[in-house]
């Protein structure tokens, strides 16, 4: 016997528990401590979950012992017994762990029903057919989630005897004919697992109790906390809860609601129900649901008192609340809420409108939004003017918004597959179940032919930011014939053919339609400047065009953090003068084509200087192997041979030479400008040149050049001497000239340019001697897509091969070219800013990496005191609210 507690009456708890009690069972508890009407249960906690896992899928008998006692007190409380004959207690078995996974772990529903307890429903309700409803979902649900029995074997049953009737929905089958339904279904039971169907109450309630833990760990549970990052939870609770009915008749229902819209954050309830049906109706998409609106005309005072509840939810926990609810025979009882799942739009304008509700600060409205989330807000939307000349095929509900543009797919597995070949995907499904979950995630979109706002589509396609159109009752989905066909003139599309989605509206489109970035204003400014006020990070941004640093500077970059300067370079007239520069024999002929590089590179950054004025712009020197400027193909050999007047032999020769084994770790960054200074020259002549031209014109510019691939302080040495001198001499020569800028009788501040020179730590060596560095470098920026490749000794080009196994097999708990390796390159990061700052205390510090847009890396570097972090320009705001969570959080 244990002296330990392990399972909680409803009201025992809170939603301080959720640990314990699994969020679902927390909020029952809540909820029934508010008033609100609750039907009365327990909850076996998330640590019985486990113990089951622990003791080979075994309860301890105290486990056993508790579970009786509280079904004891629930069988009192209602005045019932689970599964008697004359007037029978049913229960509902649901998962609920502490963070919510719509979908993805098993619920059953009218436990208790057998053969006697049936008749006994159908005698004390008096309603034989709710009796034989009833117990045909349950040998159904109990058949598939527990015993194993495939959901199409009743599925084929219950759609024969319909079409053998002529009637298209399950309430217009009579008692006789689901009493028909059950014996076959209790049939096909017997024919696939060799046994009856378990007429023991007690028998049933452990089967589902097992079957719920033992879907903790179930392939789309497991997919589903993958790809959320959900970690630590130590499994799901079970919640055993006395039923209440909705499939009672006319004056039953069910249904799912939000306290606001989950798709614009509207404040308005928004829910879909069905009368005379149960929950999972509503959520399967089996049937199309009516609006919650018209609840309100059919039935004004339940409506009344359901709004009044809605709004103590939303007041209580101060989010926006997700919830179901049940009408049995015009009593209203709720069965659960939660915070809701919702798209980005909706997540920040909820935070906004909350905080200037009153219900929460500034700081929980910053810290309400997933940075991540923000992505779905960057993402393309329809071009307006395309989209006025193509012709709308079908419309659904705009169940989560976006547009996707791609190919047709009908299965997961495909949308895999395709999606792995590099090719955007649509998954079109006639309704989409938790088995889809992976599908889904690699689709642009999602189209289903049934199934409402808060069908399985719809709630997790919110979840992931995707594009998704549900319930498009216009359109016929053969999964088997992988065929799409439109009801209204009958246009027929197969797998690979193109469609085109708007989850704004609704509608879809043949073929492909262009798209435009978006317009981010209004909530979406409020939350980024309130985001602001809290950051201590900088946030710059990674652009080598000024294209990138408009963009760049319109999401609030404070600057550039790295541009790559050999991405000027692919131009067709510069890619010449680059390979001519390369074929030189001589310094002299390199300097020539340099010398044609030049203005070009100057242009370029002159531009970047003009789109940043008065930020910092960090330019990075040359970094690739000359070899990748060369052609590698026979045909393009003797094309280039052509063009730059050599032979196709010494074009061969060339590239022969420049061939390296580990060409990552070979002849390139701050290498290559050792062996030819002149390319430093060139790039220094024409960054400070740049800068000199928008110091005339009245712009601010203030360049930083940084050496890259830096291993030995006497590299940074070497090449700052041929920096300093060449760019040294043309600001010199400039403000002798009266050309640096400013007014004649301007200071010296403003006449003078003002330049830094740094250096990238991302070989593992330059960390251990950051003290020496600094003494030459002005700044650090860790280049952690090399760092980490060094560091692990992992190519990053090929590591894909094998990371994805290292993460299944929890190797790796991330992927470190996503998020920073706190452990390994993490250290390295802190000794290097350590030790530089003990040689340099003012010395700059960020990073320019792929990780200077990923959330977890940037609270890394928060907590590590760098000055910024450097992203991509669409990820500058995810950026910048991940920083202001990061100080909020570590306070």
């Amino acid at each position: 016997m244990s002296d330990k507690k392990y399972v909680y009456y409803f009201g025992e708890g809170d939603s301080g528990l959720k640990a314990i009690l699994g969020g679902k069972g927390a909020n029952l508890s809540e909820m029934l401590k508010m008033g609100i009407p609750v039907p009365p249960g327990f909850t076996v906690g998330t640590e019985v979950c486990d113990l089951y896992y622990k003791n080979e899928r075994q309860y301890p008998d105290y486990i056993k012992t508790e579970v009786d006692e509280h079904l004891t007190r629930l069988e009192n409380e209602m005045g019932k017994q689970l599964g008697a004959a004359d007037d029978p207690l049913l229960v509902s078995v649901r998962s609920g762990a502490a963070v919510s996974m719509p979908g993805m772990m098993d619920t059953v529903l009218n436990l208790g029903l057998n053969d006697k307890s049936v008749e006994g429903l159908a005698s004390k309700t008096g309603n034989r057919r709710f009796a034989m409803d009833s117990y045909r979902r349950f040998l159904q649900m109990y058949g598939d989630v527990v015993l194993g029995v495939k959901h199409s074997s009743f599925e084929k049953i219950l759609h024969g005897t319909k079409e053998a009737k002529g009637v298209k929905f399950d309430t217009e089958l009579d008692e006789n004919d689901l009493a028909g339904v059950i014996e076959k279904y209790k049939a096909a039971i017997r024919e696939e697992i060799g046994r009856d169907f378990p007429q023991d109450p007690k028998e049933q309630l452990w089967g589902a109790i097992d079957a719920v833990f033992s879907s903790w760990n179930n392939e789309r549970a497991i997919a589903y906390r993958r790809i959320n990052e959900i970690k630590g939870l130590i499994g799901t609770a079970v919640n055993v809860q006395a039923m209440v009915f909705g499939n009672m008749g006319e004056n039953s229902g069910t249904g799912v609601a939000f306290t606001r819209n989950p798709a614009t954050g509207e404040n308005k309830i928004y829910g879909e129900y069905l009368m005379n049906a149960q929950g999972e109706d509503v959520v399967a998409g089996i049937r199309t649901p009516k609006m919650i609106s018209e609840l309100e005309q059919a039935q004004p005072e339940i409506y009344a008192q359901f709004a009044k509840i809605m709004k103590q939810l939303e007041t209580n926990y101060k989010d926006m609340q997700d919830t179901e609810f049940t009408i049995q025979e015009g009593k209203l009882y709720f069965l659960q809420t939660r915070n809701g799942k919702r798209t980005a739009q909706a997540a920040v304008k909820v935070a906004v409108e909350m905080c200037g509700e009153g219900l929460i600060t500034k700081e929980e409205a910053v810290l309400r939004v997933d940075p991540k989330q923000l992505d779905q807000l960057l993402h393309k939307q329809l071009d307006v003017e395309a989209k006025k000349s193509a012709t709308v095929i079908a419309k659904g509900l705009a169940a989560s918004p976006g547009a996707a543009v791609g190919k047709i797919v009908f299965s997961a597995a495909k949308a895999q597959e395709l999606a792995g070949a590099g090719e955007s995907v649509i998954l079109v499904r006639q309704e989409t179940s938790p088995e889809d979950i992976e599908g889904m995630h690699v689709a642009k979109g999602i189209l289903t032919a049934t199934g409402g706002m808060t069908s399985h589509a719809a709630v997790v396609a919110r979840g992931m930011g995707k594009c998704c159109v549900a319930g498009c009752s216009g359109i016929s989905v053969n999964e088997e014939t992988e065929t799409l066909t439109i009801a209204e003139g009958g246009l027929a599309f197969k797998e690979g053919d193109y469609l085109t989605l708007d989850g704004n509206t609704g509608e879809v489109f043949a073929g492909q339609i262009a798209t435009v970035e978006p317009e981010l204003s209004g909530d979406f400014e409020t939350l980024m400047t309130w985001a602001d006020e809290f950051r201590k990070l900088g946030v710059r941004a990674n652009a080598d065009t000024p294209k990138d640093a408009q963009t760049a500077r319109k999401f609030g970059a404070q600057g550039i953090g790295l541009c790559r300067t050999e991405h000027m370079f692919f131009e067709a007239e510069r890619i010449k003068a680059v390979r001519e520069m390369i074929l030189s024999e001589d310094e002299a002929g390199r300097e020539v084509a340099l010398e044609k590089i030049r203005p070009m590179q100057e242009g370029d950054f002159y531009q970047l200087f003009k789109e940043m004025d008065g930020l910092g712009v960090t330019i990075r020197f040359l970094d690739p192997p000359l070899h990748e400027f060369l052609p590698q193909a026979e045909e393009d050999i003797i094309e280039l041979a052509g063009e730059m007047g050599v032979t196709v032999e010494k074009l061969r020769a060339t590239i022969a030479g420049l061939h390296e084994f580990n060409p990552m770790l070979g002849h390139r960054g701050c290498r290559l400008a050792i062996t030819y200074p002149e390319i430093a020259v060139m790039q220094t002549k024409a960054v400070i040149g740049a800068a000199l031209r928008a110091k005339k014109e009245g712009l601010n510019p203030q360049p930083e050049i940084m050496i890259p691939l830096v291993g030995k302080p006497e590299e940074l040495v070497y090449l700052e001497k041929i920096v300093r001198a060449t760019a040294d001499e043309m600001i010199a020569a400039a403000g002798a000239n009266g050309e640096a800028g400013g007014d004649k009788g301007a200071g010296a501040s403003d006449a003078v340019l003002h330049y830094k020179f740094g250096t990238m730590i991302e070989v593992p060596r330059a960390a251990v001697v950051a003290d020496e560095i600094a003494k030459t470098a002005e700044f650090f920026s860790f280049g952690t897509n090399d760092l980490t490749q060094m560091t692990f000794g992992f190519s990053r080009d090929d590591a894909g091969k094998f990371i994805k196994d290292y993460l299944a097999k929890g190797i790796l708990e991330k992927d470190p070219f996503q998020t920073i390796d706190r452990a390994g390159v993490g250290q390295l990061i802190q000794m290097a800013c350590e030790r530089g700052r003990a040689t340099r205390p003012e010395i700059k510090l960020g990073i320019c990496g792929e990780h200077g847009g990923d959330p977890d890396s940037i609270e890394f570097c928060h907590l590590t005191g760098l000055n910024y972090v450097s992203c991509s320009p669409f990820r500058v705001p995810i950026a910048r609210l991940a920083a202001a969570q990061a100080a909020l959080r570590n306070r």
